[in-house]
């Protein structure tokens, strides 16, 4: 398996190129997380990400990700040729919707002039993991348990990147850990390609209706620091080479600068 050198655990969040956004970057390097995997939807244009490299010196970033339908290939491709030598952008993509996706996004790819070893893809059926797969360095699932974990590492084979967003709670009272959780996760039950993965991993449509506690705690890490490791690791454990951290608190707006800070000693330690 490779990690493309993003160490075990990195954070995934919306970022612009505002001085908030540029200060949270800076902050995430100086706490040593080697990698965030930029939210597409919260991404104001190509232009965030050479914001976000030139106002930091070493972290790697990754889109996570690019919507097919609304960023054309030749712009993808300038972008990344622009910021090729620093070393530090992948090019995540995803968001082929409408009718025949996975043609849509493989002539996307074909038309991409992108390294495929620098560029991932957004997976959760098996037919896109195998183009994930065949396409690209890897895949790059969000909402999902180790089991499925093990599933798309058998898709994928030994040699391809499995990176994983997993949503994290900072917060060790149950009942304030799984509102928070169970108000983001209500939202991805109505997008059918989220329905449908939710299914598949054995979530039923009135799972899906209700959010029962254990579905809630199989989709969120909450609790202690050593608590939410644990929880992360499972999909380590399950074959994944990363686990990018998607930490919500409640609360639209502030990066969660204060969580990445708690959480840091104990997932970046050696």
């Amino acid at each position: 398996m490779t990690d493309h050198q993003f160490g075990r655990f990195g954070i995934a969040t919306g970022l612009d190129s505002s001085p908030h956004s540029l200060a949270a970057a800076q902050t995430a390097e100086e706490l040593g997380y080697p990698a965030i995997w930029l939210s597409g939807g919260p991404l104001p244009g190509l232009q965030t990400v050479a914001d976000l490299i030139g106002a930091t010196n070493s972290i790697k970033f990754i889109t996570g990700v690019l919507a097919v339908v609304t960023y054309p290939a030749a712009d993808v491709a300038a972008t990344y040729a622009a910021l090729e030598s620093t070393g530090r952008f992948t090019v995540g993509l995803g968001g082929a919707h409408g009718p025949h996706p996975i043609a849509r996004l493989t002539a996307y790819l074909e038309e991409l002039e992108v390294p495929v070893e620098h560029r991932v893809l957004a997976a959760l059926g098996p037919r896109m993991l195998e183009l994930a797969r065949d396409h690209s360095a890897g895949a790059f699932p969000f909402l999902i348990t180790p089991a499925y974990t093990a599933e798309a590492r058998k898709t994928l084979g030994p040699d391809k990147l499995l990176a994983v967003s997993h949503l994290v709670v900072h917060e060790t009272d149950p009942d304030k850990a799984r509102a928070i959780a169970r108000d983001t996760i209500s939202f991805f039950p109505t997008i059918p390609a989220y329905a449908a993965s939710l299914e598949r991993q054995g979530f039923s449509p009135a799972d899906q209706a209700e959010l029962p506690d254990h579905m809630v705690d199989a989709l969120a890490a909450w609790g202690t620091p050593a608590d939410i490791k644990a929880k992360l690791s499972e999909h380590l454990t399950a074959g994944a080479d990363h686990v990018a951290i998607n930490v919500i608190t409640g609360i639209t707006g502030p990066q969660p600068t204060n969580q990445w800070r708690a959480l840091a000693p104990t997932l970046l330690a050696p």
